[in-house]
């Protein structure tokens, strides 16, 4: 299958390659993330390869493209800019240039005359991308299409809009932090749960050149509470810290706060921990981050979360240099987790040397290769081994 590269690494990682003609993606995001300031850039590196491209703003005007565009490293001056809403317009001119990929920012203003209501409400947005999706099929261009975000987090409109895309991207990240993530939630064209990782600088989005060692930078290995597991994303293993504080409760009933962890996965894992390994928490406020900004969604994270517990409890410090794999049962028990094969390798590629895990994880001949396993059967194993 033909896919036209941008040339941002990471981009077209999380597309499975690059753009595919014909296909139409749907970008989303925060206000301020960095979503048109990646696609301008994609647009000028697909015009310096020779592939003609049309970005159409109805939120900025040209001259504040202009002013975006001179801040880039990227050179955007052959990049059609065209300042419309109306659906119509942006066909037309799409055709009249001959655009092999047509950039929309956003949808949300986007509207057509052939239905009543402002733009943005539910019957124009899915109107609109209904009519780029068969403009994308039948004259071959890929559209790109920005998407906001609602307060819950999902794109703004009708949960239908994703399902006439044929890729849907999230660009996530904190607006203090420098580091962005590009996830793919939906890929008929490649894998999903794929991520990208970017720095944002002055002169535009950067792909990391290294994403699994990005989130490990500046941790400090001689304080209690830090501990390092391996998340998969996708196909891609990423070491991430999580930091936990315990401290005894100023007043009242003590606090428990997650950073980057549901809260609700917090309060079971604490009340394992004192139940089945023997470690007090009831009277402690418990805080808990995962740093970098990311969200830890799989539960192979649990054992990381306990063993950072049990270190701040105790202010006893973590061995630099081990790793925590495992999902943590209502029981106590330790489950083996999924892929820990290509986690090992990772773990092993970083610097680590030992990985706290389940006694049943099952590893292939020279699966392990550089890491020594210390299998942990249950939470009250965990508790007298680790910083005891």
């Amino acid at each position: 299958m033909e896919r036209w590269r941008t040339g941002l690494r990471e981009f077209d990682f999380v597309l499975g390659g690059g753009i595919v003609p014909g296909s139409v993606v749907l970008v989303g995001g925060e206000p301020g993330i960095g979503k048109s300031t990646l696609l301008l850039q994609c647009a000028a590196r697909l015009e310096r390869a020779g592939i003609p491209t049309l970005y159409v703003s109805g939120e900025e005007s040209p001259d504040q493209l202009r002013l975006r565009a001179d801040r880039l490293t990227d050179d955007a001056r052959g990049v059609h800019v065209l300042g419309e809403t109306r659906l119509e317009a942006i066909l037309h001119h799409a055709q009249a240039l001959a655009c092999r990929v047509v950039f929309v920012d956003s949808i949300q203003t986007t509207y057509t005359d052939e239905l009543e209501g402002a733009p943005g409400n539910v019957g124009q947005v899915r109107e609109c991308a209904a009519r780029l999706m068969r403009f994308a099929k039948q004259a071959g261009p890929a559209v790109l299409l920005v998407g906001h975000v609602t307060r819950g987090g999902g794109i703004a409109g009708p949960k239908t809009l994703e399902h006439i895309v044929d890729t849907v991207l999230y660009f996530e990240g904190e607006h203090t932090l420098d580091h962005r993530v590009l996830r793919a939630v939906k890929n008929r064209f490649g894998s999903v749960d794929e991520i990208g990782v970017f720095e944002m600088t002055g002169g535009g989005l950067l792909p990391v050149a290294d994403p699994a060692a990005t989130f490990l930078a500046g941790r400090a290995t001689n304080i209690s509470g830090s501990a390092v597991t391996a998340l998969m994303e996708g196909t891609r293993p990423l070491l991430v810290e999580i930091q936990a504080l315990a401290a005894k409760a100023g007043f009242g009933t003590p606090q428990r706060v997650a950073t980057g962890l549901d809260h609700r996965r917090l309060a079971v894992l604490l009340a394992v921990l004192e139940r089945r390994g023997g470690v007090a928490c009831g009277e402690l406020d418990v805080f808990v981050n995962v740093t970098g900004g990311l969200r830890l969604a799989e539960p192979s994270t649990d054992l990381a979360v306990l063993a950072a517990l049990v270190s701040s409890v105790r202010d006893r410090p973590l061995p630099a240099d081990a790793l925590f794999l495992g999902e943590v049962g209502l029981g106590g028990e330790i489950r083996p987790v999924a892929g820990v094969e290509r986690r090992l390798a990772e773990a092993a590629r970083q610097g680590f040397h030992r990985v706290f895990c389940s006694a049943r994880s099952r590893i292939a001949p020279g699966g392990a290769a550089g890491v020594e396993l210390v299998a942990l059967d249950g939470i009250g194993e965990l508790a007298r081994r680790v910083a005891a």
